[in-house]
């Protein structure tokens, strides 16, 4: 290739990401997880890129290794083969198309080791929780094709809106620390990756129906372009629909994902990704133990009495949101030892989430008086009375961004990487009232984007408005050096950059203790900030690996995370104690976790195994607080928890058609101080176990594979776990037993090919239980005997609610490929 085209690919690269050409899995293409043979990888086509810059030396011996996968124990693609000086595991495409056929991709982790999953909705159509090693998903980094996808003010994922499983490649959870070069500003914890699927190199038309209980049908196309010349494309559209299994409502979502890739010659390549997501979804209530006691299936009011204030009622929980993601990756060797990767990338998101609110009727409010309309909101003819409105909590993210690197081999046993990651999202949130139907109680404008409640003046009425620009930059630097074919030493340094600066007004009447009455602008709103904060911190990582023979290899890693303190933290903790002698802004502290993990791995013919031993030293954990001065959430940190536990899995080959696979984990995650949420008072944590995290789990999956048939019986066991803080609510243990199985057809003729039929078959056993405790800020769970701090303040106590799991369901598939 000349230096002009090159340079041409290059530009492109950089610039055309807005625009990414949209652009499937395929039997001629390569194996998802594996790098071509002799190549590194790269995150376009495979999840697991802690081999990107390995040395030449090792580069050749991985090649050796992938020859041999196939005859490996490797769990029918629930192992991986790793040779990462620290904890990572992958879970392959074989694995992941056995999966319920719109499951997300935390459903799809849910087998691997140190991971704790749950949805209240299997179907796929709702987002779900996940922890891993005690760390929950918003202290978790997650990436799509090199690009991140955590929410760039609170960090958390909503994976609903990302992928189908027909899309998805491989999926790489590394369980205690990200590695450097991740484009990661918020893991305290681990990291979640996964790719889509490269385009075939055969045109053709995929189609899949599935069908189920609640009303579940999900249509999904993708095209297949196949070579034109040096580019080969796919684009799909899914469209997932059901009801909600407890209480009334539906969800549907809408998805179009694309790919291509443009190879320029066997050392350069473009690859262009694209996905958008368009969804609305009812939400599921999280209940009480006393509701479960009472009815396990119930959620939000399913009927609307005309005139009620009710904020219960299903219709007002709406969640509508739509967003895109595209993003390049551009691969070029300019020399036999020096390869450059750049991936650009833009995110968009807009939508939010709906509650109940009320608005009072009076012909008096000809000012602009917060919750008072001067105008009939309920046709009634009268102009009196405290009216039901859908209040909506709206966000809009802009989000560019770019990571480059550079791989240099030194010597045959010395790699060196480095480079640099920037972005700088903005993200404005709000609060607007929209009106409701007076007969049916469902809001007027789902989306709040043109019929909200107003002033006089026209102006929208709004609790809150808050604005956020971050800047995110990272530079690192990585080094291999593999001195002989038995050792491995990898050192690493990355300094991470980031800056929060924005506005934040709270509006008079708004909030908790807020009562003073006026004209509202963000002039004279009742309390505003506009904070500028910075974090930085270096986040050195090191390991060694010892490749004992062809199957045995030991390793040592240690790593540094860093997690700077979420936006509302920012914005929120300005204003603390605003109106008062004491007010001034509470500090924040950015999140820091030192991660240990020793362990040894085997990959054997009939049996493959691994077992990780890690201890974790968590620092500044950001909770929420109350401020009594403004009834604002404020946010502080809990000094100190230490996370210790282990990991093992193992692999066994029966015979060439049965295999069973199976991980056991134990994690204990003890808070190591009390915790000072200001107004509520100081609760005794110190010693107690955090909640949502159980200290056993495990799951095994027993498979079978015969010519065109296949089955899969697994069973995940989760054991009890805290639904508070100070331990005094427990929830029970539980296992959850299924079955997927399904036959692959023959072609019918050359146009007609790859037919099959899947089902998936949850929870067979119907049993009950409680899955996630999902109000974080449920500090003590009752206090009837009204225990108090030691400042003697009365601690505040709140009901746990939680997810609870889904009924008995199955669903069908059908499938084939065309033309």
């Amino acid at each position: 290739m000349n230096r002009n085209s090159l340079s041409a690919a290059i530009a492109l690269t950089l610039c055309l990401v807005a625009g990414a050409a949209v652009a499937q899995d395929s039997q001629d293409a390569q194996p998802q997880g594996q790098a071509a043979t002799g190549q590194r990888s790269n995150v376009s086509n495979t999840s697991n890129t802690t081999n990107d810059n390995a040395t030449r030396r090792a580069a050749e011996q991985m090649s050796a290794v992938q020859v041999r996968a196939d005859s490996l124990s490797l769990g029918g693609g629930m192992m991986s083969i790793q040779d990462a000086p620290k904890a990572v595991s992958t879970i392959s495409r074989d694995a992941i198309k056995q999966a319920a056929p719109g499951a997300t991709f935390i459903q799809a982790i849910d087998s691997i080791p140190g991971v704790v999953s749950s949805t209240d909705d299997v179907t796929g159509t709702n987002d779900g929780n996940v922890t891993i090693r005690g760390f929950p998903i918003d202290e978790v980094g997650v990436t799509v094709n090199g690009a991140p996808i955590n929410d760039s003010g609170n960090y958390k994922i909503y994976p609903t809106e990302y992928g189908d499983t027909e899309n998805m490649g491989d999926i790489t959870v590394q369980q205690g620390y990200p590695d450097n070069d991740t484009p990661i500003a918020g893991a305290a914890g681990g990291s979640i990756a996964w790719v889509t699927v490269d385009p075939s190199h055969t045109a053709g038309l995929d189609f899949s129906q599935s069908l189920g209980q609640n009303s579940y049908h999900r249509t999904f196309f993708r095209l297949n372009t196949g070579d034109t010349g040096p580019v080969r494309s796919w684009l799909s559209y899914s469209n997932n629909e059901t009801n909600l299994w407890r209480g009334r409502g539906k969800a549907k979502i809408t998805k179009v994902d694309g790919k291509s890739v443009w190879t320029i010659d066997d050392r350069n390549s473009v690859t262009f990704s694209v996905q958008y997501n368009r969804e609305v979804k009812t939400n599921y209530e999280g209940l009480t133990k006393a509701q479960v006691a009472q009815q396990y299936k119930q959620s939000y009011a399913s009927v609307y009495t005309p005139g009620s204030t009710s904020s219960n009622f299903y219709a007002l929980h709406q969640n509508p949101f739509r967003n895109y993601l595209a993003s390049a990756d551009g691969e070029f060797t300019f020399t036999d030892s020096l390869r450059l990767s750049v991936v650009p990338y833009f995110q968009y998101g807009e939508g939010g989430g709906g509650s109940g609110s009320t608005v009072t009727e009076n012909p008096l409010a000809n000012n602009n008086y917060y919750h008072s309309v001067n105008y009939d909101l309920d046709g009634d003819g009268k102009l009196s009375g405290t009216k039901l409105v859908n209040s909506f909590s709206n966000s809009i993210t802009y989000r560019p961004g770019i990571i480059a690197k550079l791989n240099q081999d030194l010597t045959d046993n010395n790699s060196l990487e480095y480079g640099f990651w920037w972005e700088r999202p903005r993200q404005q949130q709000d609060q607007v009232f929209v009106p409701v139907d007076p007969e049916t109680g469902i809001p007027v404008d789902t989306w709040a984007k043109h019929e909200r409640i107003s002033y006089p003046d026209g102006v929208a009425q709004k609790s809150y408005i808050n604005y956020t620009t971050t800047t995110n930059q990272k530079a690192f630097i990585t080094d291999n050096w593999t001195p002989d074919d038995k050792w491995t030493f990898t050192g690493s340094l990355a300094y991470v950059w980031s800056k929060r600066d924005g506005y934040v007004a709270e509006y008079p009447d708004s909030i908790g203790s807020i009562s003073a009455a006026g004209k509202v602008t963000t002039v004279n709103a009742a309390y505003t900030a506009n904070p500028d904060k910075t974090f930085h911190k270096f986040t050195p990582t090191g390991g060694i690996k010892y490749q004992l023979n062809d199957q045995n290899q030991f390793y040592l890693g240690v790593g540094k995370t860093f997690r700077a303190p979420i936006n509302g933290a920012i914005l929120s903790n300005a204003l603390y104690g605003n109106g008062t002698a004491e007010a001034n802004p509470l500090p924040n502290k950015p999140e820091t976790s030192v991660t240990g993990d020793l362990g040894w791995r085997f990959y054997g013919e009939s049996l493959s195994a691994s077992v990780d031993a890690y201890a974790s030293n968590f620092n500044n954990k950001q909770v929420s607080g109350y401020d009594e001065a403004t009834g604002l959430t404020v946010y502080t940190q809990l000094p100190k928890v230490h996370m210790r536990g282990l990991n093992a899995e193992a692999s066994y080959k029966l015979d060439e058609n049965w295999s069973v696979y199976a991980n056991y984990n134990y994690t204990r995650s003890l808070m190591q101080a009390n915790l000072d949420t200001l107004g509520d008072g100081i609760y005794y944590t110190k010693g107690k176990t955090l909640l949502n995290s159980p200290k056993n789990t495990g799951y095994v999956a027993l498979n079978y594979k015969n010519g065109p048939f296949w089955a899969q019986l697994n069973a995940k066991y989760q054991g009890a776990s805290w639904g508070d803080w100070s331990n005094t609510q427990k929830i029970g243990g539980y296992t959850t037993l299924n079955l997927n199985a399904g036959w692959d057809f023959p072609d019918f003729s050359t146009t007609f090919r790859k037919p099959y039929i899947k089902i998936n078959l949850f929870n067979l056993a119907d049993r009950k239980a409680f899955t996630y405790a999902s109000n974080v800020t449920s500090f003590l769970a009752s206090n009837p005997d009204k225990i108090k701090d030691v400042n003697g303040t009365t601690l505040y106590a709140s009901a746990p609610y939680y997810s609870v799991l889904q009924e008995r369901t199955f669903m069908v598939t059908f499938g084939a490929s065309f033309f």
